[in-house]
């Protein structure tokens, strides 16, 4: 069950006892059940007996091992995963189940008319799998998407594409690399069917990213004003701020299902359509300050980026 929210104060915070470095997450997408299994490279910074407790909400736990060994020293309970008797380092991996379609919080991943996607913004990544959801744990996520290559043909996630295949009975599977570490809100995935619109940006560098805008069947032709307004805001990073986009592929997904407004995860930007797409020969005036507005605010914040 959901917890209710309650504050935080600045004067309570306290570091975390462990850090999660690296996690290569595994998702067997259906709308119904959704097989998560996470694998964590963790390591210990407090207190030598000191449990870890993870973050988790709304999930089916399958299994917990480390470093390849079943594990029996934790417990549930409300909204944690407790571990206990950890060595200072080890591999973590934990196996739950999760319904997108039964997950009316519309926190983490849920369905949204066919398509599948998150919201992780603040603390949704606990409805994915158990994890310390907190902003002070960066890590490096890799994430292998399988699906029904039917139903979704586009399977998105952070990072670079750096893998895909065919598996049996009309499946498929491709999987994303982020090589520079990041809190688990900023994670995303969205798997569905879309039109796509592709271009490029050259870097001050010489670099060439791939920029793909994916939007709703039929919306394609309201979204090169959105692909202009990308490649202003690199172009703006740059000259305003010296500051490169870095990584080899730049993805927004631009539809009328997302429950928020926008979200501005590291490589995959989730807005809802009407806040960036546009046609200026039909949109009003007042339509096209307001994208103007948020264009600036929000395509242009691109998560952490090198010079």
């Amino acid at each position: 069950m959901t917890q209710q929210p309650q504050a935080k104060y600045r004067h309570d915070y306290r570091a975390p006892d462990y850090q999660i470095t690296d996690i290569d997450l595994t998702f067997d997408l259906d709308a119904q059940k959704t097989v998560v299994t996470a694998v964590s490279q963790a390591v210990r910074h407090g207190a030598s007996d000191a449990p870890l407790r993870l973050n988790g909400e709304d999930l089916k736990l399958v299994s917990v091992h480390i470093n390849d060994e079943p594990w029996t020293a934790w417990k549930e309970e409300e909204g944690a995963l407790v571990i206990s008797n950890l060595p200072e380092r080890f591999t973590l991996k934990i196996i739950n189940e999760i319904s997108p379609a039964a997950n009316t919080a519309l926190e983490g991943l849920y369905q949204s008319g066919d398509a599948l996607c998150t919201q992780c913004e603040a603390e949704g990544f606990r409805h994915i799998t158990y994890y310390l959801d907190r902003p002070d744990v960066l890590a490096r996520f890799t994430t292998k998407i399988i699906a029904d290559k039917i139903k979704y043909p586009f399977l998105l996630s952070n990072g670079n594409r750096v893998a895909q295949g065919e598996l049996e009975n009309g499946r498929h599977w491709v999987q994303w690399q982020d090589p520079f570490p990041k809190p688990c809100y900023l994670f995303a995935l969205v798997a569905g069917d879309f039109d796509v619109l592709r271009d490029t940006f050259t870097t001050r560098s010489g670099r060439e990213v791939a920029l793909e805008l994916y939007v709703d069947r039929g919306n394609l032709d309201r979204a090169p004003w959105a692909m202009t307004s990308l490649k202003n805001s690199m172009k703006w990073d740059e000259e305003r701020f010296g500051l490169e986009y870095d990584l080899d592929i730049y993805m927004i997904v631009a539809v009328d299902f997302f429950n928020m407004g926008a979200m501005e995860n590291k490589g995959l930007n989730i807005f809802n359509s009407k806040y960036v797409l546009a046609r200026t020969d039909t949109a009003t005036d007042k339509i096209i300050s307001i994208l103007n507005a948020l264009s600036a605010m929000n395509i242009s914040i691109t998560g952490p980026v090198t010079e």
